[in-house]
């Protein structure tokens, strides 16, 4: 029996395409001289969302931790939604690395708002910690893959702009973001300071992040990243799977969220289970019934060849990626289906 992985979209493996690029990368040692691969990665990067430059991270969390460190002084409070991924799944290093706070602001759906924003914000006061930078999450994992759409960025950035705060974006899924809404990545981080964005989700890599910034920020982006160990020699190898996935991976993304939708539309009004309709590629599966637990259901799922994860007490999470067929996603709805109800 094959398993159909669905635990998240990182399950990936490179495709014999990304392997030949990889293979024939032009590499030099980036931490002494630069390495070619990845500086033609950096600039397209930083073309593709608009910003003045880029660097390539192993991975998310350090450019996250990166941005945070950027855009942030100790001693202060970062905005961000109560269940963003920097809040949860970073393990505390806001606090550990930057020395600044979280300000967790709830948002129903999990998007933060220009109003929500705003009630955040508090008069200077000698006695509450200054707020020095808003963060957001797009698209927003917790929340289901849930997108912020321009119109709702734009108001953040007017009120974030209004109080001299300036904006990262968390754009682990972006390319995500900018498939489902059908805009160019750029449109998505107008008046950002800052946005990281992944290559080992949805584009399939084996490993890479990229920061972007405006501004003349290099030096001090590459001082910090040094600082958190993330200096790499021969790193073309990675930033060339990076490259053959923005033209070949890129493009088929609103593959993954129709197939994440078909998932939704399976298990749609099935006992025992409820679904909402996914924004891009994530399917939020919560168990109705007072005794189901998601560990027991993660657990005889697995057993019959389906993987998902716990995300909570009572919800499964799936992730629909290119290794996941049509053909797949409809016996994992039935296996679903047959298992909890």
């Amino acid at each position: 029996m094959s398993v159909i992985d669905l635990r998240s979209d990182t399950v990936t493996r490179p495709s014999p395409g990304m392997r030949r690029a990889m293979a024939d990368a032009e590499v030099g040692d980036d931490v002494l001289d630069g390495d070619p691969t990845t500086r033609r990665l950096e600039d397209r990067v930083a073309d593709l969302l608009g910003m003045d430059g880029a660097l390539f991270f192993p991975s998310g969390t350090q450019a996250n931790q990166t941005a945070v460190a950027l855009v942030t002084e100790p001693g202060t409070e970062l905005i961000v939604e109560a269940q963003a991924h920097v809040v949860h799944y970073e393990l505390g290093g806001i606090a550990l690395i930057s020395g600044v706070q979280i300000r967790p602001v709830a948002a129903p759906d999990g998007i933060l708002t220009a109003s929500l924003v705003k009630g955040a914000l508090r008069p200077a006061s000698p006695h509450v910690p200054r707020i020095s930078a808003v963060a957001v999450e797009n698209t927003h994992n917790a929340a289901g893959g849930k997108v912020l759409v321009p119109a709702v960025l734009d108001g953040i950035v007017r009120v974030a702009g209004d109080a001299g705060l300036p904006l990262h974006v968390d754009g682990a899924r972006l390319w995500n973001a900018a498939a489902a809404l059908g805009v160019p990545p750029d449109r998505l981080t107008v008046g950002a300071a800052s946005v990281m964005v992944s290559f080992s989700k949805g584009l399939g890599c084996p490993v890479g992040s990229c920061l972007a910034w405006r501004g003349d920020r290099r030096a001090q982006v590459w001082e910090i990243r040094k600082r958190l160990g993330g200096g790499m020699r021969q790193s073309g190898v990675l930033a060339a799977a990076a490259l053959w996935a923005l033209d070949h991976t890129a493009p088929r993304l609103v593959e993954d969220h129709t197939h994440a939708r078909l998932l939704a539309e399976r298990l749609g009004g099935r006992a025992g289970v409820r679904v909402s309709a996914p924004e891009t590629n994530i399917v939020m599966v919560d168990l109705v019934r007072d005794g189901d637990s998601a560990t027991a259901a993660v657990a005889r799922l697995a057993r019959r060849g389906v993987l998902v994860v716990p995300f909570g007490s009572r919800r499964l999470r799936a992730v629909t990626h290119l290794d996941v067929s049509r053909a797949d996603v409809e016996r994992a709805a039935r296996v679903l289906a047959e298992e909890l109800a």
